[in-house]
């Protein structure tokens, strides 16, 4: 068997979702796999793997809010009991931090899960030309 054609156990989801986080091609974790911010490349400039497939759609948008909702409304009600703020210093602080955190996880999560799909051979990922 050769080495750099993958089988259907040679494709680890962790190291997948690793690389897609980092934003590079699932397959040899060397190419970018967006063009822009979210705009997903059709092939890897690299290895020349296909990411057309991928079925991202609004699963990265609803993990960014879970996330950011999840980090900063605990904090904000802290910071609020602990130091008293002024509601429109506290709104303004925690409204740039959520849109911050949003900016930075989007494209990470959208990576992440094109990692899971191309891991899992979904949305046409496995289908390899013989």
């Amino acid at each position: 068997m050769n080495q750099t054609e993958p089988t259907q156990t040679e494709r680890p989801l962790r190291a997948a979702m690793l690389r897609g986080w980092r934003r590079r091609c699932p397959s040899c974790g060397s190419g970018p796999i967006l063009r822009g911010y979210l705009s997903v490349r059709d092939t890897c400039p690299v290895c020349g793997e296909a990411l057309h497939h991928q079925r991202a759609d609004d699963g990265p948008a609803y993990l960014t809010i879970l996330i950011v909702g999840h980090v900063l409304g605990p904090l904000l009600l802290w910071v609020f009991i602990a130091f008293r703020p002024d509601p429109l210093v506290l709104a303004s602080i925690f409204s740039v931090g959520s849109v911050a955190l949003s900016l930075f996880l989007l494209p990470r999560i959208k990576g992440a899960l094109i990692g899971i799909q191309w891991s899992r051979r979904m949305h046409g990922f496995g289908n390899e030309p013989a």
